[in-house]
């Protein structure tokens, strides 16, 4: 018990500091998800060996942990938007991905051995993280756009599809007995969902118990919520199945039961989950990556992670592009952004390796480097997905074809297309704290809304500074051109300055120039 307070004090101490260091970060491109489970491979039984992820508190802990985590994303997902029409071409692409993914298993036989290794093998190429993908979403602002929709109804399938098919194809049940398992599941989930939303639409005797105690020491709609999430994670369980369904649908019964606007339930899970128990998921996944596996195995790890955008990323650009409607297609790079965001997968791939290292199909070794290539897609498919926007900010095409007419410009045409790229941030941030400005009067709760506005305030207040250290570049670029100039004309004219007119003159000409390879 001692070693596993220790275990866990360390844990939780990652958990604090992890947020600095990600802060630390230039452009704080890695996501806090990647940091966490890199210091779980670090400080775990592989390498340091200071967290004993092996105690069966620590795994009872984190698998709290990911049930937490599939609850706030089966939450977030709005059921219009996965059964709609994106969300039965994602469906459709999925079955595509997997159809792929058996033949490339073929290739893979060193993957995973037998019939059960095949179909486990094709399962790792379809999966997306959409609970590990949520917060990163949420951090960049995508939820509740066209982007982060598509995104949800894509990988929403690609997460339960997959949960669906390793309860059917690799379980040891007959197919039958597992479709009548999973048929209890959806109609218990019918059930409650339909009496919790008639229980608020009627606010009887029991809601205004529930409602009155909400706010007190009692917590009675976090502790109803975290029974409904117990209830089903422990069906999920008991029939053998994966947690995460169970967790997916305690989410989906979760939103009709709670009312619209109403934040104050979810502020609370939110803290329960991402305050402790998530980062601790995080950590103990990270602490079954063998590190010297992956080293001895550098192929593998590269050739998966291409394997899983071929087989993942290629088929959702493709569906996307299919699209007939010209204003509702995204364009090319926004369709790729979706594709790399629905490339992440980590947490489903944990838990089939798991069971393939189990029933002895996989061997431990294999399995690291396959959670290993998980964990690095957390971090490098949104950054991909969040590169599109910047490289076509840039207009690196532009860019290349002005180079081609001007090749001794090259550094003025290259600071032009990097300022361009930063003018269209400026623009990015602006529209975020309008997006802000116009939700404040549709906020009730007046605590929340002051937070809002100090929030809104906050913005503009980095944005003026941003402004003003452009301004200083600005000056201090003109400042040095204008000395470059000098000097030129000295060299020519015996030493002599050019007079201002001289240099307004070439100013002009310059932005006249520039002017003219933007048309």
């Amino acid at each position: 018990m001692i070693g596993t307070f220790i275990s866990l004090t360390l844990i939780t101490f990652i958990a604090a500091v992890t947020p600095m260091v990600a802060r630390l970060i230039p452009r704080q491109v890695v996501p806090e998800t990647v940091i966490l489970i890199a210091a779980g491979a670090v400080f775990g039984p592989h390498a340091l060996n200071l967290i004993h992820s092996d105690s069966e508190a620590l795994e009872l802990l984190s698998d709290l942990g990911c049930a937490f985590l599939f609850l706030l994303a089966g939450y977030e997902i709005d059921p219009k938007v996965i059964v709609g029409k994106e969300g039965k071409k994602g469906f459709g692409t999925w079955v595509v991905t997997f159809a792929i993914g058996l033949g490339v298993a073929f290739i893979m036989p060193d993957i995973a051995s037998g019939k059960q290794g095949l179909i486990a093998t094709a399962l790792l190429f379809t999966t997306t993280a959409l609970g590990t993908l949520m917060p990163i979403l949420e951090e960049r602002g995508l939820t509740g756009t066209q982007i982060g929709n598509t995104i949800i109804a894509y990988g929403t399938w690609g997460e339960v599809s997959t949960v669906i098919a390793m309860a059917v194809l690799l379980s040891a049940r007959s197919t039958w007995k597992t479709a009548a398992i999973l048929g209890g599941l959806l109609l218990i989930c019918i059930w409650l969902a339909a009496l919790g939303n008639k229980a608020v639409q009627r606010g009887g005797a029991m809601y205004q118990f529930l409602h009155s105690k909400s706010d007190t020491n009692s917590q009675m709609t976090v502790r109803v919520t975290i029974l409904l999430l117990i209830v089903l994670v422990a069906f999920s369980a008991i029939f053998d199945l994966d947690i995460v369904l169970g967790a997916f649908a305690a989410g989906f019964v979760l939103r009709f039961v709670i009312p619209e606007n109403s934040h104050t339930l979810e502020k609370k899970i939110n803290g329960i989950a991402h305050g402790f128990l998530i980062p601790l998921f995080f950590v103990i996944s990270g602490c079954g990556i063998n590190l010297t596996a992956v080293a001895d195995r550098p192929w593998l790890l590269v050739a998966f992670i291409l394997a899983l955008f071929l087989i993942r990323a290629v088929p959702i650009v493709l569906s996307l592009s299919l699209e007939k409607d010209t204003e509702q297609r995204l364009t090319l790079h926004n369709r790729f952004s979706v594709a790399f965001y629905c490339t992440t997968a980590l947490p489903l791939i944990v838990g089939i390796t798991g069971i393939a290292v189990k029933d002895d199909f996989m061997t431990s070794d294999i399995a690291s480097v396959l959670v290993a290539a998980g964990a690095i897609t957390v971090f490098l498919m949104p950054y991909f997905g969040a590169l599109t926007y910047t490289v076509v900010d840039a207009e690196p095409i532009s860019a290349v074809r002005e180079i081609f007419h001007s090749p001794r410009d090259i550094t003025t045409i290259l600071n032009k297309h990097f300022e361009q790229e930063r003018e269209r941030a400026r623009q990015y941030q602006d529209y975020a704290a309008k997006r802000i400005a116009w939700g404040l009067d549709t906020i009730q709760n007046p605590e929340e809304r002051q937070e809002m506005r100090d929030l809104l305030v906050k913005n503009r207040e980095e944005i003026q500074d941003f402004h003003q250290e452009q301004l200083e570049l600005r000056k201090d670029l003109y400042a040095k051109h204008t000395d470059a100039i000098k000097e030129v004309y000295q060299k020519y004219h015996n030493g002599q300055l050019p007079n201002d007119h001289f240099l307004r003159i070439l100013e002009n000409r310059r932005y006249q120039r520039d002017d003219e390879s933007t048309t």
